[in-house]
């Protein structure tokens, strides 16, 4: 099945790619995919990224027919997570690129605000749970702690734009990423990465509200302290941005 598209898109080019990096997700798949395709009116494709064909994501898919967007399964040219997202951006094309989790059937209605946001010049649009029209619910409470502290601080304090820093459902413009260097290796610290670089460079960036509920079926890959010292290193990053002046020279940047 590698690298297979699924499905012939009946819609124009896609304007927004939707990554969807997969482990083990048969139980939640069909819903997510049924939930896009019912509530995103922007035309789009989704980008499923996957570690091994023994993924029980590639069955569930084999008795799925899209109607108006095409589905393409991108192996993962490394092992986990984040190897798995940036095999994603690496296979996008559109436009916009949306990060979204393969267990999430209830936040599809947002992606088109997300890409109008982005048609109005913002580079990155986070969907932040920490706003009038999101939740987070039942997190696990060292997480909860950890991800509300760093939001507040890094908001109130480091003056970023988003109210949740750390979420990593997020759009992100192409222009952010052919140019912007990822040096970010594990999960999705590289969504944090992005954001405090394109505060640096002076991007545009903002949010929409978005609605988190602890998984119900498989296990989350977010690994809270094994990630923290690569979190807070791009933590620290936003604060010398704002009080040292750091400014877009500092930023590596694709060459």
């Amino acid at each position: 099945m590698t690298g297979r598209v699924v499905s012939t898109p009946i819609e124009p080019m896609a304007k927004l790619d939707i990554v969807i990096p997969v482990y083990n997700e048969g139980a939640n798949i069909i819903a997510v995919l049924d939930a896009l395709q019912s509530s995103v009116r922007t035309p789009f494709r989704v980008l499923i990224c996957y570690d091994s064909e023994n993924d029980d994501t590639l069955e569930a898919l084999k008795r799925y027919t899209p109607g108006t967007f095409e589905i393409e399964l991108v192996p993962n040219r490394g092992q986990g997570v984040h190897s798995a997202i940036m095999s994603g951006f690496s296979a996008s094309i559109a436009p916009a690129v949306v990060v979204y989790p393969a267990d999430d059937a209830y936040n599809a209605g947002i992606l088109d605000s997300m890409y109008q946001k982005f048609e109005c010049g913002c580079d990155i649009v986070a969907a932040s749970r920490f706003i009038p029209g999101g939740c987070m619910e039942r997190c696990p409470w060292l997480k909860e702690v950890l991800v509300r502290v760093s939001a507040f601080t890094l908001y109130h304090l480091a003056r970023l734009s988003t109210h949740d820093s750390s979420n990593g459902f997020r759009l992100f413009s192409r222009r952010v990423l052919e140019q912007i260097e990822i040096e970010s290796t594990l999960g999705f610290t590289y969504s944090i990465e992005l954001l405090v670089k394109a505060h640096r460079l002076g991007r545009k960036t903002c949010e929409v509200p978005a609605r988190w509920f602890e998984r119900s079926h498989g296990s989350s890959r977010f690994r809270v302290l094994r990630w923290l010292p690569a979190y807070l290193r791009w933590y620290l990053y936003a604060f010398e941005t704002t009080y040292l002046r750091r400014g877009p020279d500092t930023v590596s940047l694709r060459k």
